[in-house]
Parts: structure tokens; sequence; C-alpha cells
């Protein structure tokens, strides 16, 4: 079926889709797609701009006025619903569609990223049933109400690690508020979004209510800075988040950033040994280590210290980097060329800095072609040097030992990043005492990557502005107008 798939999708050309149909860019430009695991061309993408942004935007804000804006809630909750259960009926083309951008194993893709990209629509589709608005009686002297509006048009820039979850995890909630958008997915991840734009209309949603342009910076920029574009999420790297930021600002939008981390993963003596180094084993190298929740700093209490590193070690050397679409393999490669030298690039600088290479430390060399990179564990290093402090966003950790339960709390706060935590202890009350003075919007105990959608998510300090998830959402995706009625 693989194989098959496969041959059906090799050559597939990423367009735009704007109003309601496939469109190439006006100047005709196009970029290759490149698989990562083969680094072979398997498709060309539009190539976008201002231009192409300014026709999706011009169509999104017609649709916003248009049957979009009148239909009644439930229809549009039913069409969410649609939405969620086609990409389940294409799961394993799109799951084959997001390997082959990513390089991440095809199991992966099918179990994570398509299961959890339709569970945005069908969670969404029923949480907007039951929003409730504001309404206060003041004595005798007026009620006072709350009614929502959609924003308006909105932005929704996304990243390259997990493509189609992220993009549903920002489209089904800005949808169920009634918005319209333009997508604007990574340069070397445009498949699964292609696919998704069509997707949405086969469920019903009305032309021009979602568009997609590809395409590099030029595309986000142009997005940031057009005045009918009434707020941005984006999910990606802190710097681009500045930048977006800087380009947004003339014209005031709403902004939702999730941005970078550099998570600190806490193991104290008395933590369950054998669950923490299991979990651990997913936190450091899932998805090739790139997920922006990834524990990358881990400490470990120091009369445990010796032994996790030798179980973490030896867990590890199980794993296998191998071609994403043989079922055993549970590493892929990095997501391209540029990356995997970033990545390569901080290897080096570990060994200039006087770590120790428990595990990996390099290219996976049994493989002859593609960007894979060993799942590597680095000990040895100061809290000052750059492999502990920034984000690699690779199958890189780092392991040091701590004396204190104060000591380590000043290491996991001491960074620029507040994304996530995890912390391993049997004795709740030190979980508690100790996660409540983590500086981090997401704090797990005992546990990791485990989400309940109505709860917030989103970082602190450069990780991240506002919060997504939930209520968290609808706030962001909506403006809110209190009337008063003078009683």
């Amino acid at each position: 079926m693989a194989t098959a798939l496969e041959k059906k999708i090799k050559g597939m050309d990423c367009l735009h889709w704007v109003n309601g149909k496939y469109v190439p860019s006006i100047s005709g430009k196009t970029f290759p797609n490149i698989n990562p695991a083969t680094e072979e061309v398997i498709g060309t993408v539009a190539w976008g701009g201002t231009e192409e942004v300014n026709e999706a935007v011009a169509a999104a804000k017609k649709a916003l006025k248009g049957e979009w804006g009148k239909m009644p809630l439930r229809k549009r909750s039913a069409i969410l619903r649609k939405i969620g259960d086609l990409i389940l009926e294409r799961k394993d083309e799109l799951a084959m569609l997001e390997t082959l951008d990513t390089g991440k194993p095809l199991w992966m893709s099918k179990s994570i990223d398509i299961e959890r990209a339709a569970f945005n629509f069908h969670f969404f589709a029923d949480y907007m049933i039951g929003i409730q608005d504001e309404a206060f009686h003041q004595d005798d002297i007026a009620i006072h109400y709350t009614k929502r509006k959609p924003l308006g048009v909105v932005g929704l820039i996304n990243p390259w690690n997990l493509p189609l979850l992220l993009m549903t995890w920002k489209l089904a909630p800005a949808l169920a508020a009634g918005n319209t958008v333009v997508m604007k997915p990574s340069e070397v991840t445009p498949m699964t979004a292609t696919a998704l734009a069509e997707i949405t209309k086969e469920a019903g949603v009305p032309d021009g209510v979602v568009n997609l342009v590809n395409g590099f910076g030029e595309a986000g920029a142009a997005l940031s800075q057009n005045p009918d574009v009434a707020g941005i999420a984006f999910t990606g790297e802190t710097v681009t988040g500045s930048a977006i930021m800087k380009a947004s600002a003339p014209t005031l939008k709403k902004l939702s950033f999730e941005l970078g981390g550099k998570n600190p993963n806490v193991i104290f003596a008395d933590a369950d040994l054998e669950d923490a180094v299991e979990t651990t084993i997913r936190s450091s190298f899932q998805n090739q280590g790139e997920v922006c929740l990834c524990g990358s700093r881990i400490y470990v209490e120091r009369p445990i210290y010796d032994e996790f590193v030798e179980r973490l070690a030896s867990k590890t050397r199980e794993l296998k980097v191998g071609d994403p679409l043989d079922d055993s393999s549970t590493m892929g490669s990095i997501v391209s060329e540029e990356h995997y030298n970033k990545v390569m690039g901080y290897l080096n600088l570990a060994k200039e800095e006087g770590g120790t290479f428990v595990t990996g430390g390099g290219r996976a060399e049994h493989m002859e072609k593609g960007f894979f990179i060993e799942p590597t564990i680095i000990t040895g290093l100061g809290d000052n040097a750059r492999c502990v402090r920034e984000e690699i966003f690779g199958p890189v950790v780092t392991i040091q030992p701590f004396g204190t339960e104060e000591e380590v709390l000043e290491k996991v706060n001491d960074t620029t990043y507040g994304l996530s935590a995890t912390v391993w202890t049997t004795n709740l009350k030190k979980a508690h005492r100790f996660a409540g003075q983590i500086e981090a919007g997401i704090v797990w105990i005992n546990t990791w990557f485990l989400r309940d959608l109505r709860t917030p998510f989103g970082g602190m300090k450069r990780s991240g502005i506002g919060r997504e998830g939930g209520h968290h959402s609808f706030e962001f995706y909506t403006e809110t107008t209190n009337i008063t009625v003078k009683l």
C-alpha cells in the first residue's frame, strides 16, 4: 500500500489555493520539494509572495461577508466534523505526504500526526457549540451581556515539524469562531496543507474561506503587513516570531505565538526510574527530536545519575534510525539539509565545549543518502555551554547531575525560554511544590506530551505569547462586544 501511494504522490506539485481552487504563482515561479530521506525531488511548489498573499487576503475578506458569516452555528460545526472525518478517510495518503515531506517514520505520521489532526477538528466541532457568553445583572440599574464576533481574516503561519497537526490546531478553532483564513505552510513541508485546503472544500467550506499561499519569508511578511489581516497565529522559531511582531506592529494585529523551547527534564532520586527512562527516550528522540516540547536539558539527582545515564544510553542504542517507510524504523531523517547542517554544527560545538558523547555524535553512517543523525546523549557540559542553553531542535540531549532541589530549580529557570518542563518524583508534595515554581507554560509530572485540548497551551518568556486550547483559542480568534441595557 505504501509503495503504491508513494508512486501516486511522486511528482505532486503544490499550488496555491485561492477562492476555492488551485492556482499557480502570478510569476510562474516554483521551487523544488525535496524528500529529506532520499534527497530526491518529489515535486514542485508554487513560489508565492506579496501579490499572491494579497489575492488570498482579498478572497478571504470577501468570503467573511458571505455565506460563512451568516451560517448557523450547528451547520458550521457539522462542516468541521466532516473535515475531521475526511482527514481520517484519507489517512494513508496524508500520512505518506507527511512522511515524504518531513522524513519522519510513516507509522508515526499515521498514529500521531493524522489522528491528532482529525481530532483537532472533531474537538472544536463539539467545543464551539458549548461556548458561553457572559451576562451580568447590575442591581436594578442595567443588564450587561457580551457578544462574540469573528476576529476577521486570520493568517496562519506554520512550522515544518508537525505540519498537519499544527496547522489543524490553528485552522479548526479559527473556522469554529467564524473567521476566514490564509494559511502559509513551511516551504519545506507544503504537501499536507495543500491537501487540507481541498478537504475543507469537500466538507462544505465555502470558497474563499480557506486560502493557502506557499513560499518563503516574503509570503509570511506580506501576511503580517497586510492591513486586512486582523491576526496572525504562528508556531515556529523565536527569531521569526520577533520578525512577525515587528512587521505586524503598524497595523496592531492580534498575535498568538508558540515559539522555541529548551525544555528541562528533572529526575529526582525517588522517581520511578524505569518509567522515567522509557518516557525520556520519547521526550528526547520522538520525531527525531524535532518537537518544541522535547526535554532537551536533562537534570538527574546525583544518587541515581550514573544508573540513569547508563539505562538511557542502553535504550537509546536500541533505537533504529532508518528508512521512514520501514515500520521497524524508530527514527527517520532530519527535515532538510539546512536543518541537518545546523544540528551537526551543534554536535561539533559540543566537542569543542568539552562534552562527552555517551551515544551518537554524528551522522547515521549506515544511511547512504538522506539527512540522518544518530540519537545523541551528551554529558560533561557546563551550565553556560551553548548546547545546554540554545535550542538545537534535533535528536540531541544533554544530561547534568544536581544535588539539591534549590540548585536544580535555579538551573531550570535560568533560560530565556519557558515552554514546557517535566518533573519525575514519587513524592507528590515535592512534585506540586517544585512544578509550581517552574517558569514554563506546561509542566508535566511523571509523564510527557499528555494533552487535554481544553487546557491552555503556550509558553512564557521567549517561548510565546498567549495560549491556545479550549476557550483560550476562542479568546484569540474572536472579538467581544459588551452590550449594556439600562433597566
